[in-house]
This record gives structure tokens, C-alpha cells and sequence, in this order.
């Protein structure tokens, strides 16, 4: 052959064996392609998933472009989830580059926003590729199937909301005092001391207190010497203080025919009075004072050390120690307040009757949510300045399902007054629209209510920050309680909360049957169900499709339940 013909010909074999070389893009296989988790499951409102993609040895044309998108496939439609773009060695872009000769690997991450109908569901990659100008098509590859959504389980509306609690005691507690002072270093009781407006009301409170048909009163008699002298000189005079004082409030007592028990006792040195009135005074060098105590325990190192500070023992003597010569006289009286059968019946009959703390504690005296609202309205009318009355009217609408009614209420009760119970309660309602941003900001700005922790809890719950759910929850027994426990895998705590809640619903009854089903109990799992299912006839669909169940499939007991 011509040299000049051969030459050219073995170039053109030359460049068509590279090209070869090059390969076209075939098909990817499952061995190539691994999702994880499997199946996937919906935390937090979304669904997460982490693919790991090998491309082969040869597999990368040099001048492909392949852009690998997930996409989730429902009955109702898809949802696609982030792209990633690869290329070949000779591609000027900017994507990760493959190599041809020894493939390469990639992680693809995204996230799926979680409806229902994703819980029967294929996971797919598209595949969108060229080489150079040309579309090469490629079939798209199936790497999971189904969500697992235990976590949608949890449900705002069943939390409790807080209520603007009562402050209803039916014994309220006061003490009344006035002092009789003594001169220094004597305990004889003088008529100036006797006779003062203070000692007068103070035995006129005790009469009438012991009058009342619902007051009860005893008498507290307490003496005193001053903390300068010797101990010995203050125990003997203290204790004749004691003597003398108890012996008149006797007598002043079996005058005006009052029985009540009198206990009397006495203090050799107040120091405690002493520290008090020194705080509260205007004493130059009175932290020099309050050091002192605080440094020595021994009375007399007190008393030493206190009058070396001449600059200011001289006030103490004139202002401070004659207010601890004395004898208190303590009226302790217990105001009996009305009885549970008076206030549930004045608050059907004459409500007006019933002061802010009586008429909202008569709504804890029943079990009826319509009685609960009547009464929480008829407070609102009476005291529509106090929020905790607009407050449980919400809470009433919102256990009825009524839940703009409910929110109209909560912020009712803010504009009276900001309140950490209906920023929870809104909160809630946040909760359920599912905007956990505004509920966090919600909740974040209540404070010292028993139902914030549950409510924090239901936002962990729904944030997927499960271990976080269950601190918060913090012993709670409660549906949301026990899907948190569960979803950390402690299924021991999940049962046993799921056993103790006081109203179970059908959502209680299928939670225990996921703990059945994720401990291997079976028949723990087909008689939940059957529970459930009885409840609230529509489970047996959600159960028919819910990959907590897929080890079931073959039971003939489950398959008969979702017929």
C-alpha cells in the first residue's frame, strides 16, 4: 500500500479506538446505588435521604454531562428532590468531575417535604445526560420504596393547653402582731406600753377573729432581750418578759371570753431582730455591722466586736436595741373559706356571689366541658379584666376543635394581658398549622406553667429532635409522651407510658401496636390493632400501607383485620 494512503487510514483507526475507549453511557444497576435510610422515614416534617453512588470503571464518557436528580413517586403525584451534575475528564464546567478511566464516587443528599401520601412510595433517580450536543437517554433507576412516618403521630390537638389557673385557698392563712416594748434591763409591763392603739386592735382583732363562724385564731407570744449584756442577765430577763406578757394576754383574753390556745415563749438575744433592723437602717457603717454577725457566731464576740466600732455603737444603742426589749404578740388566723358544694352551687345560681379565684376553681369542680365553658363565660362577664377568663374559654373552644374560635380567645387574653398561658396555647395552634418557627417564638417567651413542658415536647417532636422531646416531656403520659420514647427506641418507657394515659384514644392503641411490632410481639401488635381499629375504622387503611406493619404481611390475623 501507498505509504501516504496507509498513514492516514491509521489515524482515523487511532481516533476511532479512543473513542471507543470513551464508551457510551449505558444504564446504571442497583449494585451501583445505595439509599439510605431504608425504608426512608419522615422526621421533622421532612424526609431525608443520603444516596451513595459508584460510577464503574469506564463508565464516564470523557465528554458526558449527567445530571442525577431523586425523585419521590406517590399514587397522588412526585415530589423531586435536589440535582447534583456530574461531567467527564474533558468538559470545561464547573460540576464534579468523574474520571473515565477509574469511575468515581459521589454523595447525593436530599430532603422530601412529607405529605401521607408518601408513605407508599418508590424512590427513583432521572437521569439527564448529553455527550457533547447529544441527549443519551437513560432509564431511570428505583434505590428504595416506601417512608416510614411514625413521627407524623404526633398531634397538637391533643395536647393540654395551659390554663389560667385559679388561686383558690380554702384556709388562707394571716398573722397579725404589735409589740410591747420594755426598758432597759427591766421586764415590768407598763400602762403607757398596754394602753397603746396598736395593743388595742390587736386584742379587738383576736376577739373578732374568734367570733367569725369561719375564722379560726390561736395567740403566739414571743419575748425577747437585746443583744447587749451578759447571756445570763438576758436569759432571766427575756424569760420574765415571757412570764409577765402571758399572764396579761391571759387575763385580757378571760375578760373578753375568748378561748384559744395561747403559746408562749422566749429568745435570750435577738440577734435575728437585731440583723434585720440594722439592714433596714440608715446606720453610718451599718455594712461594718452586718460583717460582723456574719463573722462571729458567739454571742459575745458579737457584742465585743460590735462595740469596738464606736463610730456607730452609740446609734445602735439609741435607735436599734430598744426596739428588741420586748414582747410579740402574734394573732395567727385561718380564714375558712366556702366549701366545694357551696361554690359549685353558686356558681349555677348566683355566680356574682363568687369572687375571680372561687368562680374559676368552681370550673375544676366538674367533668362536663360545657359546664366548664358556661361558667368560664359568666366569669368573663364579670371580671372581663383578669385574662385567665378568655384564656379557658380558648382552652374549652379548643378541645371542641373550634380552633379559630379558640385562638380569637388567646389573643383576647393577651390584649388584656401578655401571658405565658395563651403565648403556649398559641403556640399550640402554631403547632397544628404547622409553623414551628412562630411556635417556638411563642413558647420561648412563656415562663413557670406546668403544660410548657409538654408543649416544648410536642415542638421537639415535630423539630425531630426526639431526645430533646422526651426531657421535656419529662414523665408525662400522654400520646406525644410516648411517640417521643418510642421514636428513641426506648420501648420499655413507650409502653408503660402508652398504659397509664387516662383517656386513651385510638391513636393510643396504635402506638402500642407499633411497640409490639418493633419488639417481634405479634399477636401484641394484631390485638392493638384490633383495638384501634374498632375506634376509628379508618387506622385499618393507614395500617395496610404503615412499614411498622411489613413484617405482619404474612400474618393471616393481621391481613383479616385490614379486610
Amino acid at each position: 500500500m501507498n505509504k501516504k494512503i496507509f498513514l492516514p487510514v491509521l489515524a482515523i483507526i487511532a481516533v476511532f479506538a479512543i473513542s471507543s475507549c470513551s464508551g457510551k453511557l449505558t444504564p446504571l444497576t442497583g449494585q451501583y446505588v445505595k439509599a439510605e435510610p431504608q425504608p426512608l422515614e419522615a422526621i421533622g416534617g421532612k424526609v431525608p435521604v443520603t444516596i451513595s453512588a459508584t460510577f464503574p470503571a469506564k463508565w464516564f464518557n470523557k465528554n458526558a454531562i449527567v445530571t442525577v436528580t431523586p425523585v419521590l413517586r406517590y399514587d397522588t403525584g412526585e415530589t423531586w428532590g435536589t440535582s447534583y451534575t456530574f461531567q467527564g475528564e474533558k468538559v470545561k464546567a464547573n460540576n464534579q468531575v468523574v474520571d473515565y478511566k477509574n469511575g468515581g464516587n459521589a454523595t447525593m443528599r436530599t430532603t422530601f417535604d412529607y405529605i401521607p401520601a408518601m408513605k407508599k412510595s418508590e424512590l427513583y433517580l432521572t437521569f439527564d445526560a448529553k455527550i457533547k450536543n447529544k441527549t443519551v437517554k437513560l432509564p431511570d433507576l428505583k434505590i428504595g420504596e416506601g417512608v416510614i412516618a411514625t413521627s407524623a403521630l404526633a398531634d397538637a390537638a391533643t395536647a393540654n393547653p395551659a390554663v389560667g389557673a385559679d388561686k383558690f385557698q380554702r384556709i388562707i392563712k394571716e398573722a397579725y402582731d404589735a409589740n410591747i416594748l420594755f426598758l432597759i434591763q427591766q421586764a415590768e409591763l407598763r400602762s403607757k406600753e398596754l394602753n397603746k392603739q396598736e395593743i388595742s386592735e390587736w386584742k379587738n382583732l383576736v376577739e373578732n377573729a374568734n367570733q367569725a363562724p369561719n375564722q379560726n385564731v390561736a395567740v403566739e407570744i414571743s419575748a425577747y432581750a437585746s443583744p447587749d449584756g451578759g447571756l445570763d442577765l438576758n436569759d432571766k430577763l427575756a424569760a420574765k418578759r415571757e412570764g409577765n406578757t402571758a399572764s396579761y394576754i391571759s387575763k385580757e383574753l378571760k375578760k373578753r371570753k375568748i378561748d384559744v390556745p395561747v403559746d408562749a415563749h422566749y429568745t435570750a438575744e435577738d440577734w435575728e431582730g437585731f440583723q434585720e433592723l440594722v439592714s433596714k437602717s440608715n446606720l453610718q457603717d451599718k455594712d461594718l455591722v452586718l460583717r460582723v454577725l456574719s463573722m462571729y457566731k458567739d454571742p459575745e464576740e458579737r457584742e465585743r466586736e460590735i462595740k469596738n466600732i464606736s463610730t456607730v455603737f452609740k446609734s445602735l444603742a439609741e435607735e436599734i436595741l430598744p426596739q428588741l426589749r420586748r414582747s410579740r404578740l402574734i394573732a395567727n388566723i385561718e380564714i375558712i373559706g366556702k366549701s366545694d358544694e357551696e361554690i359549685a352551687s353558686l356558681a349555677k345560681s348566683n355566680p356574682a356571689n363568687l369572687n375571680i379565684e372561687e368562680i374559676l376553681y368552681a370550673a375544676t369542680l366538674t367533668n362536663s366541658d360545657a359546664e366548664k365553658e358556661a361558667i368560664y363565660t359568666k366569669a368573663s362577664s364579670l371580671y372581663p379584666n383578669d385574662y385567665r377568663t378568655w384564656n379557658n374559654i380558648g382552652i374549652q373552644r379548643y378541645i371542641a376543635g373550634d380552633f379559630t374560635k379558640a385562638e380569637e380567645m388567646f389573643n383576647k387574653a393577651n390584649s388584656i394581658k401578655n401571658n405565658s398561658e395563651s403565648n403556649i396555647n398559641l403556640g399550640l395552634l402554631s403547632l397544628l398549622k404547622g409553623d414551628t418557627d412562630k411556635a417556638q417564638q411563642l413558647l420561648g417567651s412563656a415562663s413557670n406553667v406546668p403544660e410548657l413542658g409538654e408543649a416544648l415536647g410536642l415542638l421537639y417532636l415535630q423539630q425531630g429532635d426526639y431526645a430533646k422531646a422526651v426531657s421535656a416531656f419529662a414523665g408525662a403520659k400522654t400520646n406525644n409522651a410516648a411517640l417521643a420514647q418510642l421514636l428513641t427506641k426506648d420501648y420499655s418507657a413507650a409502653a408503660q407510658t402508652l398504659s397509664a394515659v387516662k383517656k386513651p384514644t385510638a391513636v393510643t392503641d396504635y402506638l402500642k401496636a407499633i411497640v409490639s411490632a418493633r419488639t417481634n410481639d405479634a399477636t401484641g401488635a394484631v390485638s392493638n390493632l384490633k383495638a384501634a381499629i374498632s375506634k376509628d375504622r379508618s387506622l385499618a387503611k393507614e395500617a395496610a400501607n404503615d412499614l411498622e406493619f411489613a413484617k405482619l404481611l404474612g400474618n393471616s390475623s393481621f391481613t383479616d383485620l385490614l379486610r
